[in-house]
């Protein structure tokens, strides 16, 4: 009977302290990612409150990229606004939204304009570029991609409350409706209405919401 006491009473100790350890390991992290976020926030020209980053985040231009209240952005994170390359001038602008929230390894980059409306939520993975190097002629292709210049077909822009899954890439010129769903996996290449499901490579649309 002692012996099936004391194995109850070690579980219980053993219990909490694994409770009060994920507790504190919890709040640290908690302080963590508000003095990384304090930090990195001072890079920006414009940025709203309560915006938040995870560690190993990556900025380039970030004084070319807004963002508003209560947008977070996971683990290795990376944003680019590039305003030259090589001997090219250029000139970015990346606008993210509200309480939009992005998962860890997205990969925003922008050479013209890349827009993101409030409550947008992405997976893992996720690639949205407004560029790409060089154009699909066969010049360029004659040339080595890193000393081809940089080139925009068009601006990027997603709209309120999209839903983005994990390894997502949406490419140049695109606008993606609001309140549409991205499938996993899936390049987005072309318009998606609003209210819309997108899958595949590339993404088509696989269903229109209705009231």
């Amino acid at each position: 009977m002692r012996s099936f006491i004391k194995i109850i009473l070690s579980f219980i100790v053993s219990l909490f302290n694994i409770v009060y350890n994920y507790k504190i390991y919890s709040i640290i992290n908690k302080i963590q990612i508000h003095v990384y976020s304090i930090w990195i926030s001072k890079q920006f020209s414009q940025i709203g409150k309560q915006v938040y980053f995870q560690k190993k985040t990556t900025l380039i231009g970030s004084q070319y990229i807004k963002i508003q209240d209560k947008s977070t952005f996971g683990y290795g994170c990376i944003l680019t606004a590039w305003d030259s390359y090589g001997t090219q001038k250029l000139s970015p602008h990346i606008a993210i939204g509200k309480d939009s929230h992005f998962g860890e390894y997205n990969h925003i980059t922008a050479i013209n304009s890349i827009t993101i409306g409030n409550g947008v939520l992405t997976g893992r993975w996720v690639t949205i570029t407004d560029n790409a190097h060089g154009k699909s002629c066969y010049e360029d292709l004659c040339i080595e991609p890193c000393k081809r210049n940089l080139y925009s077909k068009g601006p990027v822009i997603i709209e309120d409350n999209v839903w983005i899954g994990d390894k997502v890439s949406i490419l140049p010129n695109v606008k993606i409706g609001k309140s549409s769903i991205i499938a996993a996996n899936s390049v987005v290449s072309k318009d998606v209405p609003p209210f819309s499901i997108a899958a595949g490579i590339p993404a088509k649309i696989v269903k229109t919401i209705t009231t």
